[in-house]
């Protein structure tokens, strides 16, 4: 063999006799030196090292052929003399790995190669290593090396295909090139898609940092002992650099190498090797046999192991394989040179030393490798091993600086096989990481190695084996460990813990230090989420609080968990080294990072935890932390970063402003889930729910079984479905709101503006349980056919009174509704008929509307019948009150009964009451009103519901006498009262019936006799102020009076009202004789809920609101004529009656009604709906009397108020005959329009709109403005946005666009939008700022709204906008709404103003007397029309000041002042008389 002379070769560099072979060399060199100057060394010559074949050699071929003879020589017979001395004497151990002595030379050799451990100090850049990956990072790998090293790979130095990626990622043009082919690129490969933990890898060292480093590529803060240890040392794993020094020739079948993805082509990858002039090439289906996932190519860039299978004749391609049994059985047996072994290349070695401490090897016959007893089977190396054995190793890294230059091998079973070390038990092999957790405790550990100054080498189990470092037995300090003695000697059993792992070297980290043992965790993963634990105060900083929890384990709190609340100094809670109580709330494993709350409710919440989506049970209660909030929802977050959505609505039981001032964030709340999406992870909470007062969510349905009839009350309505609360179960129930508008015969959208929250429903059918979520489906009971009256079976004959029959509502006449039976039989609904009581029952049901009644009568000549839908009638076994009794003959009145009927007509001399089918009876203008009224007819109108007391009956002429008056029977006794029946000194009781300057005219109560009371005989105090106590009665006023003195001749009669003339007993006898007397009802009108409203104003709103809206009856808007009408007679009848509205009107659909604004419908007489704006009301009674012609008439142009119902049309033919007549008339047009919405028809409403806009002749302005204005009503209340703003569009370009602003403003204010209305406003003023009334309107709308800021500043803004010749009177218009709206303290500032610069105005000078004037102060406006009567007038004008001053002497002063006007006014008149004389 070679071997021999080889090692004599190596001796030469360092005996007397390798000194004669160097001077020779030196020689050849220096003689060879003229002749080849400039010709490179090779790496023999380097390295002084002389190679079999290849590369350069300074020896001649003789010398080279007697070298290998001799070396042949020197092999035989040391193997010859070793078989022949089996027999001899064993040596001692410490001489075992000395070979045997043919010569001094080989001892001296053996001797002279020291097998050394590696260490941070030993590894030297350029260094090439082989490695395992312990830990893939995103931005670079964690390496474990021999000897229990760590190094780091930055992403930077994987392949140089990679790196430049990761260069031009920002560079567009290299983007969309490599989008258009497959191959390329098209995105970063991450670095865990190329390595995976456990991956070995060749590596060179590229860079070795100084203890501590911090600045490293690739790695972030270090979070542990291995990531801190890895920074120390850097490698590459690009093939250029790994793969350096490896020749062509070298690429032969088996040869192992490295390389990357370089592209990727038709057939296959080129792969760069690191080789010039060579590339590599992978096909597809030699990829398939890899270790990596099949479904993708692979990246360009990755790293990928691969075995040589041939070279191509050019030399310029190599064919490799990437099957992994082939890579970890190819053996290297040739190389062309020691740069071409490269670290983890499985090579042919002999055992030329055996020590105690390893193996000294011959690798591949011509280099010295070594082996440490880590990487060799466990036990003595000197039993297991014997010298000129054959061994196949695996490289692990060059020893360098070496000459001649060594390798360190392994041996170890786990490294040749290129696999993880595994621990067997029970036949299964496991990997050390799952057999031995890091924090695992081992109760006995044998030593069975020492190595004095490193640590120790325990016996854990089977095969396994674990590394004590010196640092780590004990916690006090050890300066060198003895294997013969101590604690810690060869033999003796220790407790240990697992605190890590050295993959290469396959060997467990352990401590037997006591602290490290008494800790609770030694990582992050050994923490639990949830779990409260007790650390101490690190550091504090602006941005977070660390806190150490066990040895090097630390945990962070951010700042919005200090506290339950934001702390302003933490600095004061929080000190160095104090203890701190926390709750881990999130454990990250893989960034090694722990947060912690010190939220006390979450600390000592006693809540389940909920860390994981599987925690998160519908129904759970827990705490959670708000950490964003907007206006729509709270996001709040549990443990571990779980994250649910709290809705608006789930907030809190009340109304909240704003959520995110309520909920700021960082704030605990307790929360119950109530919904989980597992697919999306969503999860969805509810703090209202959470509350303890709360009732549980998921009602228990237990007692509700599917097919159940139940009954219930409506809680909410929804788009499409109601919410029902099942009685008495409290289930809460959904029912389709189509389902049950079908079974009432209606349309939804009907329906849903008819059912109120708090409406009962019955006969509901279970028809679905959700046990989960505690809720319901219901519908309405199937139709009992048996039940139902088909009006195939109905016939004049048939029916019978007594009997239930039901059609639908055609129209109204003079004698009640008409209802269609059948298309040959119909029904008369007289008012009276209609309810037991008229106020809450519907005497005039909707046209439209499908009913449900009683049969009378049956008139055959007229096919009619007379019906009936009182509940008393359709349900005679159930008592129930009856407040309006059936009168059928006048046998049932009787005089001095209280009645109420309906107004029939109003006549010249009085009212027609109906009071039942045939009974009608008459009120006389004078039985009206206990007082005068000149305009009584406004007070009434037909339909309305009156009350009245019986005066007269007369049986044979069918007359019936009526009073509106309160006390008719008292006044019938009273009226026998006359002179001779009083006295003088009676007491009686009295009515004022007028005021004079002089005294008070008193009507005695009970007749028609009235006197006079002085005013003389108010006051027993003489000096008293008699004028002021005079302006204290008003015309009706109740008084007791004394009689003073009767005459007789003159009829005149004297009262006294002096406290003196009475005594208590009068009053007290009096309010007894109240108190025994029956209460007098009130007669006439029956007012309605909004004057009950306007009297009771702590009544509530809302309920007014809604029974004005129960009112409406239900429509039918699918119903034909012709079709036969199936009435399910047995639906609601149960129900009572629902509260109507008005009771005295019939109770029509208001579509489009929008308060004291545009109506459909005629409102009545007594109600002023003026669409324009307010005039001045500086008018006296006759002018305004003389413009109410011209009022009413503006009205009917603008509002169209008429009752369409009233008229004679009730379908579209009947529409469109009459306007065949009246084409023009847009009162007919928007009657039409009105007619089409009742019945939901919207978009044939608008058709007709724009039909009307192109038949109405084009001179008729007036009428075209009018189907304007209801189809922008129209568009206001059902269409949208976008349609309400394409009509106003349109109506601005065919109207004046002023006037269609204003009013589109006007209907915003009107249907309650005031802020559409204020941006209409704004829009307007911009547009039309030079028109006053615009400013002035605009002021109005925001008084009303109460923002007084905002109205007064638009003056300053109008009158910069303004012609100067309009300032005044927009000046003006601004002081009156402050005196209406505002602040009449400024008004009177702004008039102040005005007349101050314009004293001559006597317009301005009356509209403020006249504001003033409603205020009530007398003394200020004295002062005024003194201020007014100095200036220089016309007597005209005068005279008209005089008068109203007078007049309001009148009103609101007392008779001196009234005095003073008249002298006053003489006085100026003298005085014009003299100026003029002059």
């Amino acid at each position: 063999m070679a071997t021999g002379k080889k090692r004599v070769l190596d001796e030469a560099s360092g005996t007397p006799k390798a000194k004669k072979t160097k001077t020779e060399r030196s020689q050849k060199q220096t003689k060879d030196q003229p002749r080849k100057p400039s010709e490179p060394a090779s790496s023999l010559v380097t390295d002084e090292i002389d190679f079999p074949r290849g590369g350069g050699t300074t020896l001649t071929p003789l010398e080279v052929k007697s070298l290998r003879a001799e070396a042949a020589r020197e092999a035989d017979k040391e193997l010859f003399e070793d078989s022949k001395d089996k027999t001899a004497k064993r040596r001692r151990k410490s001489e075992v790995g000395s070979k045997p002595k043919p010569s001094d030379k080989d001892g001296k050799k053996a001797a002279g190669i020291r097998i050394e451990h590696l260490n941070y100090k030993r590894v030297v850049v350029g260094m090439k290593i082989l490695g395992q990956v312990v830990t893939v990072e995103p931005l670079a790998l964690i390496v474990s090396l021999p000897n229990q090293l760590f190094a780091h790979v930055p992403i930077t130095q994987i392949s140089s295909q990679l790196t430049h990626i990761l260069e031009s990622m920002d560079d567009d043009e290299m983007h969309s090139s490599s989008d258009e082919e497959d191959s390329s690129p098209s995105r970063v490969p991450d670095l865990f898609e190329i390595f995976q933990p456990g991956d070995y890898v060749r590596a060179v060292v590229t860079a070795v940092h100084a203890p501590g480093a911090t600045d490293v590529v690739g790695l972030g803060r270090a979070r542990d002992d291995i990531q801190k240890a890895s920074r120390r040392v850097e490698l590459s794993l690009v093939p250029e650099k790994v793969n350096e020094g490896v020749a062509k020739t070298d690429l032969r079948s088996g040869f192992t190498i490295s390389a990357s993805v370089k592209s990727v082509e038709d057939h296959g990858y080129i792969l760069d090797l690191g080789i010039p002039e060579v590339s590599g090439f992978l096909s597809f289906n030699d990829a398939k046999n890899g270790p990596f996932s099949q479904e993708t190519k692979l990246h360009v860039g990755r790293l990928v192991d691969v075995v040589v299978s041939k070279l191509s004749g050019n030399g310029r391609t190599c064919n490799v394989l990437v099957d992994p049994s082939t890579y970890i059985n190819a053996v290297l047996t040739e190389v062309s040179g020691v740069r071409s072994i490269i670290p983890g290349a499985l090579v042919q070695s002999l055992v030329t030393a055996v020590q105690h401490d390893g193996l000294i090897l011959q690798v591949l016959g011509f280099f010295d490798g070594t082996i440490d007893q880590f990487h060799l089977s466990s036990g003595d190396p000197e039993e297991n091993y014997k010298v000129g054995q054959k061994v196949k190793a695996r490289v692990l890294y060059d020893i360098n600086p070496s000459t001649p230059p060594r390798f360190a091998l392994s041996l170890a079973d786990h490294v040749v096989k290129y696999s993880a070390k595994s621990a067997v038990s029970d036949d299964k092999s496991t990997s050390l990481r799952d057999a031995y957790p890091v924090g695992t405790v081992l109760e006995a550990i044998r030593v069975t190695r020492v190595e004095s100054e490193r640590g120790l080498v325990v016996e854990i189990g089977s095969d396994v084996e674990g590394f004590v470092h010196i640092s780590q037995v004990s916690d006090e300090h050890v300066p060198a460990l003895s294997a013969l003695s101590g604690a810690w000697k060869v033999g003796t059993v220790h407790r240990a813990r697992v605190t890590g792992y050295f993959p290469l070297d396959g060997l467990l980290q352990l401590s037997l230090r006591p602290s490290v043992l008494a800790q609770k965790f030694l990582q992050v993963a050994d923490i639990q989420v949830g779990e409260v634990i007790k650390g101490t105060v690190k550091k504090l900083t602006d941005n977070a609080l660390f806190v150490s929890i066990s040895g090097n384990v630390d945990g962070v709190v951010w700042p919005n968990h200090y506290a339950d609340i934001v702390l302003k100094h933490p600095q004061k809670r929080f000190k160095p080294g104090g203890s701190l109580k926390c709750r881990v709330l999130v454990v990250d494993p893989a960034r090694k990072r722990v947060a912690l709350t010190a939220k006390k409710t979450l600390v000592e919440s006693p809540l389940p935890i909920v860390a994981r989506l599987s925690d998160a049970q519908v129904g759970t209660v827990t705490h959670a932390v708000v950490f964003k909030a907007s206006e729509k929802s709270l996001q709040v977050e549990f443990y571990n970063n779980l994250k649910a959505t709290v809705p608006a609505r789930e907030a809190s039981e009340t109304t909240v402003s704003s959520l995110p001032a309520v909920f700021p964030i960082g704030k605990p709340v307790q929360v119950r889930i109530v919904a989980v999406d597992l697919e999306t992870g969503r999860i969805t909470a509810s703090i209202r729910q959470a509350s303890p007062n709360f009732k549980s969510a998921i009602t228990d349905i237990s007692g509700v079984d599917i097919g159940d009839i139940v009954g219930g009350v409506v809680s909410d309505i929804r788009q499409d479905k109601a919410i029902v609360t099942l009685q008495p179960t409290q289930v809460t129930a959904l029912l389709s709101l189509t389902n049950l508008a079908n079974r009432r015969a209606v349309s939804a959208a009907q329906l849903r503006s008819a059912l109120k929250v708090g409406e009962k429903l019955q006969d509901l059918v279970v028809t679905s349980r959700n046990p989960e979520k505690g809720f319901v489906l219901v519908a309405t009971k199937p139709k009992e056919k048996e039940a139902l009256l088909q009006k195939s079976h109905l016939s004049l004959d048939t029916v019978q009174p007594g009997q239930l029959v039901g059609g639908r509502v055609l129209r109204h006449n003079r004698h009640g509704a008409l209802i269609k039976i059948t298309n040959s039989i119909s029904g008369i609904l007289h008012p009276t008929d209609a309810a037991d009581d008229y106020e809450n029952g519907k005497p005039f049901p909707a046209v439209d509307s499908v009913l449900k009644a009683v049969v009378l009568s049956v008139d055959k000549e007229r096919r009619q019948l007379r019906l009936s839908t009182r509940m008393s009638r359709l349900f005679p076994a159930q008592d129930k009150p009856i407040v309006d009794r059936e009168f059928i003959g006048l046998n049932d009145l009787k005089v001095g009964d209280s009645v109420r009927g309906f107004i029939k007509s109003v006549a010249e001399h009085g009212l027609f009451v109906t009071l039942g089918r045939e009974i009608d009876a008459r009120v006389q203008i004078k039985e009206l009103f206990d007082d005068y009224v000149k305009d009584w007819k406004s007070r009434f109108s037909v339909n309305q519901l009156v009350k009245g007391r019986i005066l007269s009956l007369d049986v044979e002429k069918k007359q019936v006498e009526l009073s509106f008056r309160s006390g008719d029977l008292k006044r019938e006794n009273g009226s026998r009262l006359n002179l001779s029946d009083l006295s003088e000194g009676q007491k009686v009781d009295g009515r004022i019936k007028r005021v004079e300057d002089y005294g008070l005219f008193i009507e005695i109560e009970g007749s028609r006799l009235s006197g006079l009371c002085h005013k003389s005989e108010l006051s027993d105090n003489k000096d008293a102020d008699v004028t002021l106590a005079l302006r204290s009665f008003r015309e009706g006023d109740k008084v007791k009076a004394v009689i003073l003195s009767v005459d007789r001749e003159k009829r005149r009669i004297s009262f006294g009202l002096k406290p003196s003339y009475f005594e208590e007993k009068d009053f007290e006898q009096e309010q007894s004789e109240s108190e025994d007397e029956d209460p007098v009802p009130a007669f006439g009108v029956v007012e309605d809920d909004e004057s009950i409203e306007a009297e009771n104003p702590s009544d509530d709103s809302e309920e007014g609101e809604r029974e004005d809206q129960e009112d409406e009856p239900d429509q039918d808007s699918d119903g034909a004529d012709d079709a036969a009408m199936d009435v399910d007679l047995t639906l609601d009848l149960q129900q009572p009656l629902r509260p109507s509205a008005t009771a005295a009107v019939v109770a029509l659909a208001e579509t489009l009604t929008l308060k004291n604004g545009f109506q459909w419908s005629v409102p009545g007489p007594s109600e002023d709906i003026e669409m324009g704006s307010d005039e001045e009301g500086d008018d006296d009674e006759g002018q305004q009397e003389g413009k109410k012609k011209k009022k009413r008439r503006k009205e009917i142009e603008q509002d169209l108020t008429a009752d369409m119902h009233s008229k004679v049309p009730e379908s579209n033919a009947d529409f469109e005959r009459l306007l065949l007549g009246s084409p023009n008339s847009s009162y007919l047009w928007v009657q039409y329009m009105s007619f089409q919405l009742q019945i939901s028809e919207i978009d044939k409403a608008r058709e007709i709109a724009k039909r009307a806009l192109k038949q109405i002749n084009f001179r008729e302005e007036q009428e075209k403005l009018n189907v304007w204005i209801a189809l922008l009503n129209l568009e206001n209340v059902y269409g949208t946005d976008e349609s309400l703003e394409s009509t106003f569009k349109d109506a601005a370009r065919h109207n004046d666009s002023k006037t269609i602003h204003l009013r589109m403003a006007e209907i915003f204010e009107q249907s309650e939008k005031p802020e559409k209305a204020e941006e209409q406003f704004k829009k307007t003023a911009k547009k039309f700022s030079q028109s006053s009334k615009v400013w002035t309107l605009f002021a109005e709308h925001y008084l009303k709204r109460g923002m007084l800021e905002e109205a007064r500043k638009l003056l300053p803004r109008s009158l910069q906008s303004l012609e100067k010749r309009k300032h005044l009177k927009t000046i003006c218009k601004f002081a009156q709404l402050e005196y209406k709206l505002g602040d009449p303290e400024r008004g009177k500032t702004i008039f102040e103003g005005i007349i101050d610069s314009h004293s001559k105005r006597w317009d301005m000078w009356s509209v403020y007397i006249d504001m003033e004037a409603g205020q009530g102060d007398i003394m200020s406006l004295r002062n005024l029309f003194n201020r007014v009567l100095t200036f220089k007038m016309t007597s005209h004008k005068a005279k008209s000041f005089f008068k109203k001053w007078l007049e309001l002497e009148r009103r609101l002063g007392d008779e001196e002042g009234q005095e003073t006007v008249k002298a006053k006014a003489i006085e100026w008149t003298q005085r014009a008389a003299g100026i003029a004389e002059s």
